[in-house]
């Protein structure tokens, strides 16, 4: 007998519908599953056989093929257990056929029938409803992720006898549907936690560069020697970014689930802070390997890839970051497949001045000029002229270090809260100005849009200084347009519709790079 199940594939972090086909015809006992499965698929048959006979129903003794069709896409995971095992079932007439129509099955299979977590549920419940399937089973663990996706039934199970007793009614349907998520308002999300920039003493011009950054999305670079506090200061930066919306919660859970970080969660609100080691590879920060697995850079989506000592990171993969940085995504290429990954971020790096740490402060350095130039030189042109904010971060005076000895703040300190209600309001304006369709942030603006929402709003100062700030700095076209793209963000942040002078002259002391031969 022949029978289809309905079963999904996740590529890249999109998913896509898989018809599980099981023919079950006369032979010598043996299953074959085909249709360019991997390692973990095709052990699917020692898991279903025991799963099966372990929830109490009959494993065919006759020749079994398996086919997962489309076959010219890669079948990677566990996933396909259950609409195997259903598919068995249905073909052995143990289950009626009418009892998975309009469903789709995806679940891993421990030994007893126990249904296990698998990656991917958000991308596959998403396909399903595209493809007009009615219905999802899933094992109970991942059933609220599913549930984040509207216009699809989703039906959890514990394990395959669960299936089996709501197939043969045995037990009702409406048990074990899981009701929907319930809806999350746009600008929830709780307390930080983590850094406040109340315990940073000192350093407010960066504090002020990093409220601009997270206001508009824009990639920064600090640069100072040991110990001024720059990593501290990054770890601050999640304090006060914005709450994700509706739409970008969904793209970030999405990428959590097909990395399998998730856990059955519910939706992600707050933004990812992402800080790989500088050993990570690669395939690590941008993404590849065998399966093309999304990178650091893609696991920052929509939030902040911190990386510190930006010169101990390898050139190559510096380099590889060029493309993300411009173009917002990433597409990886490799002989047994093509993705492309979003990389909507906002790069904060820091670094030291040289080797030693103190070129350019008031303690010596011991470095020579060709062992500074060589440090320098790791990070090329072309990176640096994709960041938008570069910052000196100087040593602390130790009379501002002792103010950390009162029990109580200093005046002058302002809180993470008050600089993120800043933030909020100025992304809430971006937001507004360009629509739901337009730019999700100032730093994302096409040149088409930075001559529409920047340079038309400048008023007559602003043009001439940025006019001179581009012969006297030698700005590229790029540079140009990142001043502006500044710019517009402190007019944001200062409730302005025009671009004045005063927003200009920040925007453009940000480009400077004093420590940087």
């Amino acid at each position: 007998m022949h029978t289809r199940i309905n079963g999904g594939a996740v590529i890249g972090l999109d998913g896509a519908p898989i018809c599980v086909e099981v023919d079950i015809s006369a032979g010598m006992p043996n299953t074959t599953i085909v249709g360019l499965p991997d390692a973990a698929v095709a052990e699917a048959r020692e898991r279903v056989r025991s799963a099966i006979r372990n929830a109490g129903a009959g494993f065919p003794t006759k020749r079994v093929t398996v086919n997962l069709a489309p076959a010219h896409i890669r079948k990677e995971g566990a996933g396909y257990d259950l609409p195997i095992a259903v598919g068995m079932l249905v073909a052995t007439g143990q289950i009626c056929e009418s009892a998975v129509q309009d469903t789709l099955f995806l679940g891993e299979l421990a030994l007893d029938g126990e249904l296990r977590h698998v990656r991917g549920v958000l991308s596959v419940a998403a396909a399903a409803r595209d493809a007009s399937v009615r219905r999802i089973v899933v094992p109970k663990v991942d059933a609220e992720e599913a549930s984040l996706i509207d216009g699809i039934e989703v039906v959890a199970v514990d394990s395959l006898r669960d299936w089996i007793e709501i197939a043969t009614e045995e037990r009702p349907l409406s048990d074990a549907i899981w009701p929907a998520a319930a809806p999350v308002e746009e600008d929830a999300g709780s307390a930080f936690e983590g850094h406040d920039f109340s315990d940073v003493r000192g350093q407010e011009h960066v504090k002020r560069a990093l409220e601009v950054a997270a206001a508009g999305g824009h990639n920064l670079l600090m640069c100072g020697p040991p110990g001024a506090g720059k990593t501290l200061l990054a770890s601050c930066l999640p304090g006060i970014l914005p709450p994700l919306t509706n739409q970008e919660a969904l793209e970030v859970t999405k990428i959590a689930s097909v990395a399998g970080m998730t856990g059955g969660n519910t939706l992600i609100r707050e933004r990812p802070f992402r800080s790989p080691h500088h050993t990570i590879s690669n395939a690590g920060l941008v993404g590849g390997g065998q399966k093309l697995r999304p990178g650091e850079v893609t696991m920052a989506h929509r939030g902040v890839l911190f990386l510190d000592e930006l010169p101990e990171f390898s050139v190559r993969a510096l380099e590889t970051m060029r493309q993300p940085l411009e173009d917002r995504q990433i597409t990886i290429s490799r002989a047994h497949g093509t993705v492309t990954y979003p990389a909507d971020i906002c790069l904060v790096a820091a670094m030291n001045p040289c080797p030693c740490g103190n070129f350019g402060t008031e303690q010596h350095c011991t470095c020579t000029d060709g062992a500074v130039y060589r440090y320098q030189r790791r990070i090329s042109g072309p990176v640096l002229d994709r960041i938008d904010l570069f910052v000196d971060v100087p040593r602390v005076e130790v009379q501002k270090l002792m103010e950390s000895s009162s029990s109580a703040p200093p005046p002058s300190t302002e809180p993470s809260a008050e600089v993120r209600r800043r933030v909020v309001g100025a992304r809430r304006v971006q937001r507004e100005r360009y629509g739901d369709c337009g730019p999700n942030a100032n730093a994302t603006l096409s040149a088409r849009e930075v001559n529409a929402h920047c340079y038309d709003a400048l008023d007559d100062r602003a043009r001439t200084l940025v006019q001179e700030a581009v012969d006297r700095l030698s700005l590229s076209a790029r540079g140009f347009h990142r001043v502006l793209k500044v710019a517009r963000t402190i007019s944001d942040l200062a409730g302005s519709d025009v671009i004045s002078a005063q927003h200009v002259a920040e925007a453009v002391q940000y480009r400077r790079r004093s420590k940087l031969v």
